[in-house]
């Protein structure tokens, strides 16, 4: 049972959106709360154990798993079971194969974003090899995922646990444009049925100018934005992932 919850909070200015969320559901659960810096983290300095939840950024929490012989989950935003809700071409590629095909001319324009975590620049769309010229000195051989580039109307977060829906947020354009929600349930459905799926996640849809429901990208649970969800079920969503997380910690020694 969790007794103590860890968030990240430096102790001035305003705090995360999602730190107050989870302040404020954690209380009503009656778990006690502490705040942490990410220098805590990188030196290992909390108490972290099987009665202990913790929230924050990637970094911070990549390095509380790490403490606890967690394996960081690899990332999966394009899920191989939901293919088929996609509705355009997506693949994996590096940063210099793309930058060689814009030269070329032998691609069109295409969205790269980093394929691995520790992402070394946020997603762009790539006109020409110019535009892989302007994000600098990032490694040509970084491994990146590219889609052809469609328009979105509309983009929701629909937010999971243990096969529920129970939540949707609108986090950009038109929110009078709404989702096909018939799509939405096949492919969290069809994520279960895959035994692919975390235990809580975040999976984002949008509209396209076609009119078509579509998959923009697939979140793990345990570092997720919050759009339009309350503090309950957002402290919900975290702790379940949590959970499921401590339960593939290696043993000491192991």
């Amino acid at each position: 049972m969790i007794s103590t919850a860890f968030l990240h909070y430096c102790g001035k200015g305003p705090m995360r959106h999602e730190d107050s969320l989870l302040a404020a559901g954690l209380g009503r659960r009656g778990i006690a709360v502490r705040y942490y810096t990410i220098k805590r983290i990188h030196r290992r300095q909390l108490p972290l154990g099987r009665d202990t939840f913790i929230a924050g950024d990637m970094d911070a929490m990549h390095g509380a798993m790490r403490q606890l012989g967690i394996p960081v989950p690899a990332p999966d935003d394009y899920p191989a079971a939901l293919g088929e809700f996609l509705r355009r071409r997506v693949w994996t590629s590096t940063l210099g194969e793309v930058e060689r095909a814009l030269e070329s001319g032998s691609t069109p324009p295409t969205f790269v974003k980093p394929a691995d975590r520790r992402k070394g620049f946020t997603g762009v769309v790539c006109y020409s090899e110019r535009d892989v010229a302007m994000l600098g000195n990032v490694s040509r051989r970084q491994r990146v995922r590219c889609s052809e580039v469609v328009r979105w109307v509309s983009e929701y977060r629909v937010y999971v646990v243990d096969r529920r829906v129970v939540s949707v947020g609108h986090y950009d354009g038109d929110p009078t444009v709404p989702l096909d929600f018939g799509v939405v349930e096949a492919a969290v459905d069809a994520y279960r049925r895959s035994g692919q799926a975390p235990s809580a996640y975040g999976i984002d849809f949008g509209v396209l100018s076609t009119g078509e429901t579509a998959l923009v990208e697939a979140n793990d649970g345990y570092a997720l934005g919050a759009y339009g969800i309350d503090a309950d079920s957002y402290t919900e969503l975290l702790m379940r992932r949590w959970d499921e997380l401590l339960g593939s910690a290696r043993a000491p020694g192991g």
